[in-house]
């Protein structure tokens, strides 16, 4: 059994929870412990012990630490690219592009360490001076998903520990796999005992028990938009400082004057790659009426060529959706399509291939209106849907007609029409001529409304959460 790393200890725990591949159900990766109420607390409490002396490690040692990181995941990024792909089911080109992406997060803020500054200036008062500086929250509660088992925690852990802080990871329950894995590789990078902690195990128990333990000073979530309110609610209720990215449901729009075939490529890779498991996916695509008819068809066709298969195989361009449940979740929406009226063009069913996994054919409906469920709520899974505008004004108000603001995109060939979307458009970011889904890591990550709550991940910007400024005035 693959233990928890609590207090600079591999730790077992009396439960434990086989992990299965999506595409292949018979094939067990592992058995992972389940950390208990109680050993949240030990690593809480470790990290609160290790605080003082890791916020006054010098920056050239922090520095050597995530570099140790992420030169290890570059090493290995295949390795752990096919295990990330076996427990998630993306495409093995897709779980090897994550570890790399991974790497890239740690390296980047190795580089951050020397970089986070301050400010002095001088008093309206005479003779005093003013500082005003960044330290470290504390203890940092870390709530991933399963979608990136890799990047997201990458892009959570890497920020907390080179601005300083203490760290307590609670991975997804489906990938514990991954998560072990960039454990193990933290674990012998030299960080003291208790900086870093991994606790596996259920959100109902572990992340409870760290959303409303004292010492946990702030709390970065990424999952669903029921469980992020949770989150806000009970975290900021005792203070904790709040970080949320719960989902979306993108629009990509595409305008008569769009390049047909780069419009159908952004749709596509959009809507279904990585099985359209991502919070940016574009799941409504608003198509303007004089290019309709043409952009239907080519993305039918190209969307019933769309190779699904067991995530490991070289052929495959579409792996299995994560699990059972997100399948069955995934069916009822496509049902729930049919029986609003929406068209059903293509897919929508599951596949029974070779192996027994949870594959299911992209689907794309067509005749659909804004009110109906498919077009507001998110499914999270290989199903988009088509909705026609009549103009570039009608189809920016359906593009910001969501509780939703996280990615939004158009397809266009207007100077004009780019720019006042990247102005108008009601989402944290904005993308032309490329899908909606696909973000750097060396910038900002983040949404408006109902996807996001808290300040920006990823990039410079991380500060703004994993730091706090201190103003000191100094009298001459």
């Amino acid at each position: 059994m693959n233990a928890n790393y609590i207090a600079g200890e591999w730790m077992g725990a009396n439960g434990s929870v086989e992990n299965i591949n999506p595409s292949d159900c018979s094939d067990m990766i592992g058995e992972y412990a389940q950390a208990s109420t109680e050993q949240t607390s030990i690593a809480v409490h470790a990290a609160s012990q290790a605080l003082g002396a890791w916020r006054e490690t010098g920056p050239q040692a922090r520095a050597d630490m995530l570099e140790r990181i992420g030169a290890e995941l570059a090493a290995r990024r295949e390795e752990l690219g096919t295990l990330l792909s076996r427990e998630e089911g993306k495409t093995l080109a897709e779980g090897i592009g994550e570890v790399a992406r991974a790497a890239a997060i740690f390296k980047f803020y190795a580089g951050e360490v020397f970089r986070i500054r301050g400010e002095r200036m001088d008093s309206v008062r005479p003779g005093l001076a003013v500082e005003v500086t960044r330290e470290p929250v504390g203890v940092i509660g870390i709530i991933t998903p399963w979608n990136f088992p890799m990047a997201i925690p990458a892009w959570k852990i890497a920020p907390a520990l080179a601005y300083g802080n203490c760290v307590i990871f609670k991975p997804a329950e489906l990938v514990p796999g991954s998560a072990w894995a960039l454990a193990e590789i933290i674990s012998r990078a030299g960080l003291p005992a208790g900086v870093f902690n991994l606790v596996m195990g259920k959100g109902s128990v572990v992340g409870q028990a760290m959303l409303e333990n004292p010492d946990v000073a702030a709390i970065s979530f990424t999952g669903s938009e029921k469980v992020g309110r949770h989150v806000i609610a009970t975290a900021t209720a005792r203070m904790a400082k709040v970080q949320v990215e719960m989902g979306g449901k993108n629009p990509l729009v595409v305008l008569d004057d769009a390049e047909l075939d780069a419009a159908v490529d952004c749709a596509l890779q959009g809507a279904f790659h990585s099985t359209g498991q991502r919070c940016t996916a574009s799941s409504r695509l608003i198509v303007e009426r004089g290019i309709h008819s043409r952009f239907v068809s080519r993305l039918v066709q190209r969307t019933q060529a769309l190779r699904v298969g067991h995530a490991l195989h070289a052929q495959t361009q579409i792996g299995p959706v994560v699990d059972a449940s997100q399948l069955g979740q995934d069916l009822a929406y496509i049902q729930i399509g049919k029986d609003a009226g929406a068209r059903l063009l293509c897919g929508g069913e599951r596949l029974p291939l070779r192996h027994d996994g949870f594959y299911l054919q992209p689907a794309l409906f067509a005749d659909v209106v804004p009110e109906m469920r498919i077009a507001r709520e998110e499914i999270f899974g290989p199903v988009a849907c088509v909705l026609v505008a009549d103009s570039y004004e009608h189809a920016l108000a359906l593009a910001n007609d969501t509780p939703y603001g996280l990615s939004s995109g158009i397809c266009t060939q207007s100077l004009k029409h780019a720019t006042d979307f990247k102005r108008r458009a009601q989402a944290g970011m904005v993308m032309v001529n490329t899908p909606t889904a696909g973000v750097d890591y060396h910038v900002p990550f983040g949404g408006r409304k109902g996807s996001s709550y808290g300040s920006r991940e990823q990039g410079s910007h991380a500060a703004e959460f994993f730091t706090t400024v201190k103003t000191s005035y100094t009298a001459s």
